[in-house]
């Protein structure tokens, strides 16, 4: 690892005196974040025991770009991290650099890089600092444009896991075709059309791992996994299909079990001026895909399922999130979006947009199938390919947006949402919940300089913790400031009121946001992924500068 920082160290030095030697210009960016926590204890809410006056998370990142050159480099400074970061992650330093050569037949980089094949199902890697997640590669990548319409990328490395980097070799290729830059009819006719094939290749060593207290497992020490694609767009309508497969991949998340894994996608939509349609259906089977068989939470993942549910952003709406489940799930999704004209009935004087999504996700067909009636280095299971399974439904959605402005000053938005959540399944432990969320969000601009925006929330259910209630003011000061009231208030079992307060600052690349307040204990989740955040309470500082 040494000797790679040193060669991509010296890379950073020769772009710099190629740029200056061909007079290229060369710009310099970067941004710097500090999410900051002066933690208080709570014994109502139950937050951790610190001993330090102060919690952190910190990034700074500065790339350097030219003509045929460019590099970067993150500097993190997690000594004391916020709540909710996995021990592993504590530390300083350098975590990530990175040289770039590029022309336009190709680019070469050495160093840390992200990058995906096609939906992610054999290969994605990614950073989402709110999730605790950069799971980048630490080696090579190629990607070469030989002809119009094709590109080939190639890449090997291994990949970061917190402050370490997992000891198996991930290498992959993957190629996608444009159809429609090779024969002109099709675009001509509005109609695009791009194939895709992708190959991974995970090289691990050996481990003690137990079959019984007897026999040891005889692991594989490659596992390969490939992906083929096709997409089809013409004017409004787009299609996506998408096929992978995995070879026998034994880990701790499949419990050790000798079965091949796949996952079946298809995505097809229509839009037009005000009109929009998505329909969706995956099935995925033992799809978990790590860099280390070993591992749990979420570190170490090579690939990436996307879950077909729709990313709330009210609070109480996201209070039960759904994380994917690698192991296998049917999951589907429909969503119709229209605009009611202006100067008609339901349309009124300004128009009204109406948006409803829904949501499903059941288990897929599970027939055990044991050695010597135990399930660790069998096959685990048989399945059939259209059954659900025995374990039931694991989450439902149906909701219903309306977004209507009434004056030229005041709009709104209003909510509903029937949801069941299986907290048993996503979270391993719990009930079934069944809700029903309304979310009413009003904003009236009195100038161009001052709005006021409020939400009120209201979950009701029988279960879990019972019903909540939940209300926000914001007011907005353009350009530099914005104050923030919040309240989350469980009406049902606990009788605790989560409130919050803030105070934000803009000026030019600089934001400052200050406040006080609790947090409820609960998942974060952004595309399927979830991190569980612990309760807290404290003054909150965060600053961000992009330059």
């Amino acid at each position: 690892m040494k000797r790679i920082y040193l060669f991509i160290a010296t890379a950073l030095l020769v772009c710099g005196s190629v740029s200056a030697q061909d007079d290229n210009k060369v710009t310099v960016s970067g941004s710097i974040q500090s999410d900051v926590l002066i933690p208080q204890d709570d014994k109502k809410i139950g937050t951790e025991e610190t001993s330090h006056w102060g919690l952190t998370n910190s990034y700074a990142d500065v790339q350097i770009g030219s003509k045929y050159l460019d590099a970067g480099a993150r500097v993190e400074f997690l000594r004391f991290p916020l709540p909710g970061f996995e021990k592993d992650f504590k530390g300083w330093g350098l975590a990530n650099i990175y040289a770039k050569f590029h022309t336009e037949e190709f680019d070469l980089t050495v160093g840390n890089f992200y990058d995906q094949f096609g939906s992610g199902f054999i290969f994605r890697t990614y950073e989402e600092r709110a999730l605790g997640i950069d799971n980048s590669l630490l080696g090579a990548r190629l990607a070469v444009r030989p002809v119009k319409g094709v590109q080939i990328k190639g890449l090997t490395g291994q990949q970061r896991r917190y402050w370490a980097h997992n000891d198996s070799w991930v290498s992959g290729a993957d190629m996608e075709l444009s159809l429609d830059e090779w024969f002109k009819g099709l675009s001509n006719n509005n109609t695009y059309i791009t194939l895709g094939g992708s190959f991974v290749n995970k090289h691990e060593s050996d481990e003690d791992i137990m079959a019984d207290p007897l026999h040891k497992l005889n692991l594989p020490h490659n596992v390969n996994a490939w992906d083929a694609r096709v997409r089809l767009q013409k004017g409004g309508f787009n299609v996506l299909a998408e096929y992978a497969q995995k070879t026998q991949d034994p880990s701790y998340d499949n419990g050790y079990i000798y079965r091949r894994g796949n996952v079946a996608m298809l995505s097809a939509s229509y839009s037009q001026r005000g009109m929009s349609l998505l329909l969706q259906a995956k099935r995925s089977d033992n799809m978990s895909f790590r860099s280390r068989r070993t591992m749990t939470g979420t570190s170490s993942f090579i690939n990436h399922l996307p879950a077909f549910t729709l990313d709330h952003t009210y609070a109480l709406a996201a209070l039960y999130p759904y994380a994917t489940n690698p192991n296998g799930e049917w999951a589907y999704q429909a969503e119709f979006g229209y605009l009611f004209k202006k100067n008609t009935f339901l349309g009124g004087k300004y128009g009204t947009s109406v948006k409803i999504n829904f949501s499903h996700v059941e288990g897929i067909d599970k027939n055990p199938k044991t050695l010597n009636g135990l399930s660790r280095g069998s096959e685990g299971y048989g399945s059939s390919f259209w059954k659900w399974g025995d374990d039931g439904m694991y989450y439902q959605d149906i909701n219903i947006q309306i977004a209507k402005r009434v004056t030229k000053t005041f709009s709104f938005n209003f909510m509903y949402m029937n949801q069941f959540y299986n907290k048993a399944v996503v979270e391993g432990h719990g009930d079934k919940i069944r809700s029903n969320i309304f979310v009413l969000d009003a904003k009236n601009k009195f100038n161009n300089k001052t709005t006021l925006r409020g939400e009120l929330q209201y979950l009701q259910t029988s279960q879990d913790e019972g019903n909540w209630m939940f209300g926000l003011l914001e007011l907005s000061l353009v350009p530099h400031w914005m104050f923030t009231v919040s309240d989350m208030y469980n009406c049902g079992k606990t009788d605790i009121h989560y409130y919050q307060g803030l105070v934000t600052f803009n000026t030019g690349s600089h934001r400052l946001a200050v406040g006080y307040g609790r947090t409820r204990a609960g998942f974060n989740c952004s595309g399927g992924v979830c991190r569980y955040v612990p309760a807290q309470k404290g003054v909150t500082v965060s600053y961000n500068y992009n330059f």
